[in-house]
Formats: structure tokens, C-alpha cells, sequence
């Protein structure tokens, strides 16, 4: 693998202005190999450097409501295709199932009128009584891990934070990895406040939002990704859980042969690849200055496939 190219891929996207930096960390052969590019605040030329703390954006998924179902489901206790409104009544629909909601195949219509001017209570309420469209093809949106996070409240009688807490971040010593506001943090917009929730309804919503809202490290995010590579709550992930075709989903994650992948609207991916020991994590602040979405996502693919093929060299 030539960690030079991915590292000139980076330093020519950081010199493009599609982000002002970035933190690089590969695992491979047992061990990471960590790399900071770029500045962290332009606005007081600060660098990149080790221990920064990023918005994981929708990168949240994965680390808090994904890893519960994959703990459920390797205990046999994720019933993927019953009803979701039987386990959780608030739901307005009979026949939605939290497998829908895992690969974003529910069908859900994630527009809400009036979306900023609710309160949380509210903007639940909106949440629980979505319009249903027929289509039921992949359509990602986070519409559905909020309304898994409201099941797992229910169901385990304790908000996400203290949930995430006390099975996971507690177990695998992440204790840096939180929901935001955060007192330090790489700012994601150029004059808001460093530490603030850039999502809009996990702002609303604060530590009961399942779709976003989390705040960790480097360090965090490699403690994370090692337990998916080793643990056997992760053995049988690597699968596609989607009924529907078109797009291959793991359990909360996108599936790419043998990778499982998610990424986050701020600038933030995380990889694995279980069968061949290998990882990735990559957080910027892309949206610090500007918020181009279509560019951002071509350039990210073409980031995280130059990085697979590094990989396979």
C-alpha cells in the first residue's frame, strides 16, 4: 500500500479548498498509522494535530444506535421483520420493520413542514407521524435512526446518552465520544461557536438523538473500529440485510464487497474490513466554509476509492 498516495490525494483536496484539513488514521498488519493535514481553525491558523475532537455528523449512526442492534441481533434479540409500531406503539405505521429502518428501505418521507420552528417534543411527534410512500427502494435519510433511537430509549428505559455510555463508550474506553455541544471542537462553520451540533434536528433533539450529534477523537474512533474487526458481536455483519435491491446495506452501514463504510455530512468516514483486518478513519471540517453536497460526495467517493485500492496493493 502507498500511503503517499492517499496522503497527495488529501493534501491536493486540501489545497482545492474542499476542506482546510483533515486527520488520516489506516489500520493495517495490527497497527495504525495516524497523519494530520492541513489547518483545524484557518480562522486562527490552527493545525491539525493529534486528540482534535470532530462532529461525526451522521458517522453517529454507526457508533451508537447501529452497534446496539448488532449487539441485539448477535444475541438474537433484533427482530428485524416485526412491525415496528409493536415495539414501539408511538409509530403511526403497521407495517414499517426495523429492518427497513437499518438499510433506509422504510420508505419514510423525512420532510417535516415547519421542521425549525419546533421544539423537541414536537419535532418527536413530527418524527412518529411521517408520511408513508409507496417506494420502498433505498433512500437514505435520518429519519430512521431517530426513530430507532426512540425505540431503544423505550426499550432499554434510559436516554441515548446514558445508553451509549453505559454500553459502549464506558466497555471499550472511549472517553472522548459524547453528544455535543462539547466545550473544544473543530469548528464545522466559519463564526458558529467551536463544540456546537451542526445537524438540525440533533441539535433539537440533543442526547436523544439517534442520526447524529456525537463528538469524538481519532483514538475513540480506533478503539471503536477494532472491536468491529475483532469482537464476535461483529462476526456476522458483513452481510447484506436489505430485502430491496439496488444497494447492498449492513446493519446501519453501507456495504461495498467485503467493506462496510459510513460518513458524515461535516466531512467524517469511518471503514472496515473485517476479512482482511482493515480500517479507516478520516475526520474533517468540510463544511467550514462552504457546503457544496454534490461536489462533496464525488469527492469523497474518489477519496475512499483510491484509498481501497491502496489497500489491495
Amino acid at each position: 500500500m502507498s500511503v503517499n498516495a492517499i496522503i497527495e490525494k488529501i493534501t491536493e483536496q486540501i489545497q482545492e479548498g474542499i476542506y482546510p484539513g483533515a486527520s488520516l488514521t489506516l489500520y493495517r498488519n495490527g497497527q495504525w498509522s495516524e497523519h494530520y493535514l492541513g489547518l483545524a481553525d484557518p480562522e486562527k491558523e490552527d493545525p491539525v494535530v493529534a486528540d482534535l475532537v470532530y462532529d461525526l455528523a451522521s458517522v453517529s449512526k454507526v457508533v451508537g444506535v447501529a452497534t446496539i442492534c448488532a449487539f441485539l441481533y448477535a444475541k438474537g434479540e433484533l427482530p428485524l421483520d416485526r412491525p415496528f409500531k409493536e415495539l414501539y406503539p408511538c409509530f403511526a405505521h403497521e407495517k414499517t420493520t426495523i429492518r427497513e429502518l437499518l438499510t433506509h428501505t422504510s420508505g419514510l418521507d423525512p420532510f417535516i413542514p415547519n421542521r425549525d420552528q419546533l421544539d423537541a417534543r414536537q419535532l418527536k411527534t413530527a418524527l412518529e407521524n411521517l408520511q408513508l410512500k409507496e417506494d420502498k427502494s433505498f433512500h437514505y435519510t435520518d429519519v430512521n435512526f431517530l426513530l430507532l433511537g426512540f425505540w431503544l430509549e423505550d426499550r432499554f428505559h434510559q436516554p441515548l446518552d446514558r445508553l451509549f455510555e453505559e454500553l459502549i463508550f464506558t466497555p471499550w474506553k472511549m472517553t472522548e465520544t459524547r453528544f455535543g455541544p462539547v466545550e473544544k471542537a473543530v469548528p464545522t462553520v466559519r463564526g458558529v461557536a467551536s463544540g456546537s451540533v451542526h445537524d438540525p434536528k440533533a441539535r433539537v433533539l440533543g442526547c436523544h438523538a439517534g442520526s447524529a450529534g456525537l463528538f469524538s477523537t481519532v483514538a475513540d474512533l480506533e478503539r471503536f473500529l477494532e472491536h468491529y474487526l475483532k469482537d464476535d458481536f461483529a462476526r456476522d455483519l458483513s452481510q447484506n440485510f436489505a430485502r430491496e435491491e439496488g444497494k447492498n446495506r449492513a446493519l446501519g452501514w453501507n456495504l461495498e464487497g467485503d467493506w462496510l463504510d459510513h460518513t458524515g455530512y461535516t466531512g467524517t468516514f469511518i471503514m472496515y474490513n473485517r476479512k482482511r483486518q482493515e480500517a479507516v478513519i478520516f475526520l474533517s471540517n468540510r463544511t467550514y466554509e462552504k457546503d457544496e453536497r454534490a461536489q462533496w460526495i464525488l469527492d469523497r467517493n474518489s477519496l475512499m476509492d483510491l484509498i481501497k485500492q491502496e489497500f489491495e496493493k
